[in-house]
């Protein structure tokens, strides 16, 4: 008979305890690298080699390729990091603000691409490297909102407080997702429809949205894989500054 009484840990709160996620997720980043790898081999082939160009745009749809994935990257890891500030108010999972703080830099990153390619794209196609429309000013609200959240990460010692701190400010930018995705049918600007995920489904031809969609899981999964490596960063930073505060308060005991 077994004389075993301590308590079994459930699978949520397995899950929650970071040593055990660094240990269930650590054999995952390189299968995940090796996805992405053979994602981006397919996808450039396919951009540069199979892509027909465009009959008005020419060539200059190819950076199509780069900046739909990075401006679709830019709203979900915004999405993610609201799912993350949830489970930091609610649920005071242990994972969640670090999900939150090591998805933050990617998310900007992505942004100010998506951005940057999209003004290249728009000097041949619309005359102008800017217009203050609705989609392209709401992306670059998104993107300074994003600097904010970096910005009050660092403002904090305490990381537990700043979590919650944090995610409430990121639920509140959470309304510029909407924003984002819905512009293009709010306001009639130079900025085109949405023309891969709308309601009649998407209004490219197979030959342009292979390609695109090769980028955009490709986009996806390393997003995936820079955020575990992130995350587990993250975990290990504050295991040593929890290990400094104890030895410096032995010492100054």
């Amino acid at each position: 008979m077994s004389t075993d009484n301590t308590p079994k840990m459930s699978w949520w709160n397995r899950i929650a305890h970071p040593g055990f996620f660094i240990q269930w997720t650590r054999p995952l980043i390189w299968p995940l690298v090796i996805i992405t790898a053979v994602l981006f081999v397919l996808g450039v082939y396919y951009s540069f080699f199979v892509s027909p160009p465009e009959k008005y745009m020419g060539d200059t749809v190819r950076i199509m390729y780069v900046h739909v994935p990075t401006a679709w990257l830019s709203q979900f890891v915004y999405a993610a990091m609201t799912v993350s500030a949830l489970g930091t108010l609610i649920w005071r999972h242990p994972m969640a603000d670090v999900s939150m703080k090591a998805a933050a830099p990617m998310g900007a990153l992505f942004t100010a691409l998506a951005l940057f390619t999209g003004s290249m794209w728009g000097r041949p196609t619309w005359g102008t490297f800017w217009e203050w429309d609705g989609r392209m000013t709401s992306t670059l609200i998104m993107l300074f909102i994003y600097l904010g959240l970096i910005a009050l990460w660092r403002a904090f010692d305490d990381q537990l407080r700043a979590g919650r701190i944090v995610a409430i400010f990121t639920l509140v930018g959470a309304v510029n997702i909407p924003i984002i995705k819905f512009s293009v049918d709010w306001w009639s600007t130079l900025h085109q429809p949405a023309s891969v995920f709308t309601a009649e489904g998407p209004k490219m031809p197979a030959e342009i949205l292979t390609p695109l969609f090769l980028m955009m899981f490709a986009f996806t999964f390393m997003f995936g894989v820079l955020q575990l490596i992130s995350m587990h960063t993250e975990v290990r930073r504050r295991r040593v500054a929890t290990l400094e505060r104890k030895l410096a308060r032995g010492g100054a005991a």
